[in-house]
């Protein structure tokens, strides 16, 4: 039995934490309590992922299926910095498919060799109290605490880059035809399933003149249930350019080559119905045979009725084989001029979209423009903390949004200071002046974020 092709991993990322800022004054004369001076804490480093054209398997990512990264360092007093956490950048092979575990919702199609993809995001680190100084708040006794680095379980799943793909039925000859064609050496023996793993090959017809040709394993009738080894199979056709369907015209294991034409074809197109669409040529193998030579005729026949070219070939002894190369390099040089790389193909089972809020139930829903991009931090400004909706639930008055969310979680809700200046803040964004249009009495009770409190106005 041939090695095992390592195609698909499931992996635990964890980006680190952002180091807490420090509450800390100086001491100088005149100046209240010392001044502020406590510094940032630290941005948690991020899990990246990056495209290496030296690999073709995930193989290690089956031996560890955890990696984090480096959380930043506390912020101190005389405004030090927290050191920044470091990244950790994770190699995978072209043609990777990044998604998550839980939906299988896609988040990145990773083909370029040296492309990056930030797989969790670190945790910014918090602001000193040295930033919540005010001519009204000199001494400000509260900092901000280090963001959480986002942790995902992720589902990467590699799928071949060919410009040609070779389906089939097992023993139909795909792995004696890549042998024949290129440089590739395929256990070959006559079983089904002798190739347990896909092999690539690489097709030269002249200097400047190639293209790589992918022997899928065998399929059987139901793959596209999972038959056999379907759904590990079928996934490494949805990127090639050129389908090359090797079909066994002698029939020697007993079955109509013309039925076998069509189970395969059936079975792509119950995969998912884009592979229908891909140009397709059909190899009549085994010509050396004298059985064949009464089925050529009938898969050709066959084969026009949905618009294909079929070719006697012989991959034993090569005939046939050059005319087919040509006209197959022929179809990938015109797709490679049409349109970039297949994109991946998004097979049942995909994401399931969270619920949105029912429309009715909002009371009021803030307008927003979106923060400019800060060039030198990397991140978008904080006006996103004016975005947010207000509800009845359950007699409460519950406001939400995104940018509260992340702002609260960096906030120490114990500490009496900073409850004070999160009150401050909802006023100036405006969550008060919402609450009163919308009814709010005092004594009712209000929800930010999971913070309860009784509204005084």
């Amino acid at each position: 039995m041939g090695a095992a092709f390592y195609d698909i991993a499931r992996i635990t990322v964890k980006a680190g934490d952002g180091g807490n800022g420090a509450v800390s004054f100086r001491r100088e004369k005149y100046v209240p309590a010392g001044g502020p001076d406590g510094g940032d804490g630290g941005d948690g480093g991020s899990i990246i992922l990056e495209v290496d054209n030296n690999l073709s398997t995930l193989i290690d990512y089956t031996y560890r299926r955890h990696y984090q990264a480096g959380s930043g360092g506390h912020g101190q007093g005389s405004r030090k910095h927290g050191r920044n956490g470091n990244d950790v950048v994770l190699k995978v092979p072209p043609g990777t498919e990044v998604r998550l575990a839980g939906t299988g919702e896609l988040l990145c199609d990773m083909l370029a060799p040296g492309e990056r993809f930030v797989a969790a995001q670190g945790g910014r680190g918090g602001r000193g109290n040295v930033h919540f100084a005010t001519s009204t708040r000199q001494a400000p006794r509260f900092a901000e605490l280090g963001e959480k680095g986002e942790e995902k379980e992720l589902l990467l799943e590699l799928k071949l880059l060919a410009d040609a793909c070779l389906v089939g039925y097992p023993n139909a000859g795909k792995s004696t035809f890549i042998a024949a064609v290129s440089a590739a050496r395929p256990k070959i023996a006559n079983y089904p399933f002798t190739t347990l793993a896909p092999n690539l090959g690489v097709v030269r017809l002249g200097p400047e003149e190639s293209f790589v040709v992918a022997d899928v394993p065998g399929l059987i009738e139901g793959a596209h249930k999972g038959a056999g080894l379907g759904h590990d199979f079928l996934r490494h056709i949805e990127r090639t350019r050129v389908i090359l369907h090797v079909v066994d015209a002698a029939g020697v294991e007993g079955r109509d080559p013309v039925e076998d034409y069509r189970t395969i074809n059936h079975e792509l197109a119950q995969y998912h119905e884009k592979l229908a669409g891909y140009p397709q040529l059909v190899l009549a193998n085994k010509t050396d045979l004298p059985q064949a030579e009464t089925n050529i005729a009938r898969l050709a026949a066959e084969a026009a009725k949905d618009g294909r070219e079929c070719y006697p070939i012989s991959a034993a002894t090569k005939a046939g084989l050059k005319e087919v190369l040509y006209r197959a390099y022929q179809l990938i040089k015109e797709a490679r001029a049409g349109s970039p790389l297949p994109a991946a193909v998004r097979t049942p089972g995909g994401p399931e979209q969270a619920p949105e809020p029912r429309e009715d139930m909002i009371l009021y829903k803030a307008e927003f423009t979106p923060g400019e991009w800060d060039e030198k931090t990397g991140r978008r400004r904080r006006s996103d903390l004016k975005k947010f909706t207000i509800r009845r639930e359950n007699e409460k008055y519950v406001v939400e949004g995104a940018g509260l969310a992340r702002f609260l979680a960096r906030m120490d809700t114990t500490n009496p200071a900073t409850i004070r200046y999160l009150q401050r803040l909802l006023g100036k964004i405006g969550v008060y002046e919402a609450l009163r249009r919308h009814g709010v009495q005092n004594g009712d009770t209000v929800v930010v974020e999971g913070l309860e409190f009784e509204f005084v106005d």
